[in-house]
């Protein structure tokens, strides 16, 4: 865990107004308008993969049955799905703009070594040796969109083992000892279609030579949606 001084830091540039309290009662004005049903993609990997540049190449790591490599290929993204489930694969073979690919994630190396994307997705996944390989991953300017389950989730539903639950801020603070900048951060409970969950959600970019990495940016305003 990094120093608790860089998570008070980070609390004060998380953009588009979407900070979640802490108190249990608040979530997203964009999770409340639109529920997303079971299956559907994040709210969050939706309002910030809709940034990414049609033809970008991407990472989704422990993909399962794909429901954000499915919707990031339809926006017309290069999705390499990695999972460790066959199964799963399968109902992705055969789709346009997606690579379904088979990696033992949490039993040999880490097969990208020598690759790099312009994108990385990891969705309610927690393997904290992978961590080290998120950033080298990103070219230059690349982007990682993470969102997983925190300490607080135990108490409503599966997962309820530390090691799949974040600590408080743990994931913001990674990133910024990890040199990458923080774009959007947030932690707390939230609702997706009717289930309650506490989530921590991180958008954050690995740093063109010299632009100021590990540097939290400028506080944006405006509530966002």
């Amino acid at each position: 865990m990094v120093q608790r001084k860089n998570l008070s830091r980070l609390h004060l540039y998380v953009s588009r107004g979407k900070q979640l309290k802490s108190n249990g009662n608040s979530v997203s004005e964009g999770e409340k308008a639109r529920p997303t049903p079971l299956g559907e993609p994040s709210p969050w990997i939706v309002a910030h993969g809709n940034d990414l540049a049609p033809g970008s190449r991407v990472l989704d790591l422990a993909c399962g049955r794909g429901r954000h490599a499915r919707y990031l290929a339809a926006r017309g993204l290069r999705v390499v799905a990695a999972d460790q489930d066959r199964e799963a694969l399968a109902s992705l073979e055969g789709i346009p703009g997606i690579q379904p690919f088979w990696a033992d994630l949490e039993g040999a190396p880490w097969p990208w070594e020598r690759d790099l994307f312009d994108a990385l997705v990891v969705s309610r996944y927690l393997h904290r040796p992978l961590l080290p390989h998120l950033g080298p991953t990103l070219k230059p300017g690349g982007v990682l969109l993470y969102e997983t389950f925190m300490v607080g989730q135990e108490a409503l539903g599966p997962p309820r083992r530390a090691e799949h639950l974040l600590q408080p801020g743990e994931l913001g603070d990674w990133a910024l000892s990890a040199g990458l900048v923080v774009e959007d951060f947030q932690e707390g409970p939230v609702t997706v279609a009717g289930r309650h969950q506490v989530l921590q959600r991180l958008c954050a970019r690995r740093p063109v030579s010299g632009a100021g990495e590990g540097r939290a940016p400028t506080l944006k305003g405006g509530a966002g949606g």
